[in-house]
C-alpha cells in the first residue's frame, strides 16, 4: 500500500505524519508533513490533523495545506483478527497495579462522597516491555480489533508516537450543524442483543449527557437528543446518547472549550475533577483523554468541517516498551475492585494487538 510506503519513509526520514480511519470505514487516510517543524494550534482557524493533550503538552497540527495527502481502501480480509477473541480465565487478583488503582478509586468515592463533585475519571498507565518491530503490521491489527472505532497512528520528533481506536466523537462540525455523543457506562461484549444496564452505568451515562446539554444550550438554536443505546467497541460496550444542535455561530474553538474534556473522561463539575486528578493520579496523562481530528476540512460543498474524537483506547509507543492508557468512570456508589476490572477489560485487546 501507498499509504505504508510513504510512513516507513517518513518513519526512516525522522518526518511528522499521521495515518487514520473513520469509524466504520475501510478507506484508510494519510497525511504526510514535508519537514519537522512543530506547528502548534492557536486559534482553531489552522487547517490540518490535530493532536491535543488532556492538560499537560503542546497542541499540534500537521498542516493539511502543505503536507502530502494520500488516500486508499483497505480490503476487508486485511480486517480479519482472530487473536481479538475475549480472554479467558484472566487472574485480576496477580495484577501489578491492583492495589494502588483501587486505592485511588477509594479515593475518588471519598472526595465525592465529600461533596467535591458528582463524578470524576480516574485513570492508569500499564507499560508493557517491548520492542514494537512492524508499526504498520500493528496498525492493521487495531484497524481488525476496531472497525467501527476512529484508528488511528500519529508521530512527530518532538511528541512521539501514538496509536489508537476511539469509539467516541468529540465533535462533527458542518457549517453550523453539531453532531455530538454522550459516552459512558463500560461491560464487557459478549456479543448478546440484549444488554442489562446497572443504576450506576445509567447515572454515569446521565452525567455526560447533561454536562454536554447544558454545554451546548447557549450556543445552539436547537438541540435534538436521542434515547440512549449501547454501542459495541470490541469487547467493550457502552451507554451512548446522541446529540444534534443547530448552532448559532459554527466556532471550533468556542466548542472544544466547552466541552474539553467531557465528563466522560474527566468528571464533573469539569473544573474539580481535573484538578483532582491531576494532583491524584500521580503520573501525566499526555495525550491520553485530550482529543484528535480533522481541523477545518473541505467538503465538496466548500463547507469547513472538523470531526474530532476524544482519545481513548490508546498508546504510546516507545523504543523498549508500550504505554496503554485507560480508565473508567466512579460515582458515589462505585466499587473499586469492579472499576480496576473494568480498566483490565478495555486493556485486553490493546494487549493483544501487541503480541
Amino acid at each position: 500500500m501507498k499509504v505504508y510506503e510513504t510512513w516507513i519513509t517518513h518513519i526512516r526520514e525522522d518526518k511528522p505524519f499521521v495515518v487514520y480511519k473513520k469509524p466504520n470505514q475501510t478507506q484508510v487516510k494519510g497525511l504526510f508533513q514535508q519537514d519537522s517543524t512543530l506547528h502548534l494550534v492557536s486559534n482553531f482557524k489552522e487547517k490540518g490533523f490535530v493532536l491535543a493533550p488532556f492538560y499537560e503538552g503542546v497542541r499540534f497540527y500537521i498542516p493539511l495545506e502543505t503536507s502530502v495527502e494520500i488516500e486508499e481502501d483497505v480490503q476487508a480480509d486485511q480486517f480479519q483478527l482472530d487473536a481479538c477473541e475475549s480472554e479467558n480465565g484472566l487472574d485480576y487478583e496477580k495484577q501489578p497495579e491492583k492495589g494502588q488503582f483501587e486505592d485511588l478509586v477509594r479515593r475518588c468515592v471519598a472526595a465525592i462522597k465529600q461533596g467535591n463533585f458528582g463524578k470524576v475519571v480516574p485513570s492508569r498507565k500499564e507499560v508493557v516491555p517491548l520492542q514494537v518491530g512492524e508499526i504498520p503490521s500493528l496498525f492493521t491489527k487495531l484497524l481488525a480489533a476496531y472497525p467501527e472505532a476512529f484508528c488511528y497512528v500519529i508521530y512527530h520528533p518532538q511528541v512521539g508516537l501514538w496509536m489508537g481506536a476511539t469509539p467516541e466523537t468529540l465533535i462533527a462540525l458542518e457549517g453550523h450543524t453539531l453532531q455530538t455523543m454522550a459516552l459512558a457506562g463500560t461491560q464487557v461484549n459478549h456479543g448478546r442483543e440484549e444488554v442489562y444496564w446497572g443504576e450506576k452505568e445509567k447515572e454515569e451515562q446521565a452525567y455526560v449527557t447533561d454536562f454536554i446539554v447544558d454545554k451546548l444550550k447557549p450556543l445552539s438554536d436547537a438541540i435534538q437528543i436521542s434515547k440512549p443505546f449501547t454501542k459495541r467497541a470490541a469487547k467493550v460496550m457502552h451507554i451512548c446518547t446522541s446529540i444534534d444542535a443547530q448552532l448559532k455561530q459554527g466556532d471550533v474553538k468556542t466548542l472544544v472549550e466547552a466541552l474539553h474534556p467531557t465528563p466522560a473522561v474527566c468528571g464533573l463539575p469539569k473544573s474539580a475533577a481535573r484538578d483532582f486528578l491531576i494532583r491524584e493520579e500521580g503520573y501525566s496523562r499526555n495525550y491520553y483523554a485530550g482529543y484528535l481530528g480533522e481541523l477545518n476540512y473541505s467538503t465538496p460543498q466548500n463547507k469547513l468541517t472538523t470531526q474530532l474524537f476524544v482519545n481513548l483506547r490508546c498508546m504510546e509507543i516507545e523504543k523498549s516498551q508500550v504505554s496503554i492508557y485507560i480508565g473508567c468512570g466512579v460515582t458515589a456508589e462505585s466499587d473499586p475492585t469492579s472499576e480496576f476490572i473494568e480498566t483490565v477489560n478495555k486493556s485486553t485487546t490493546m494487549k493483544k494487538i501487541l503480541f
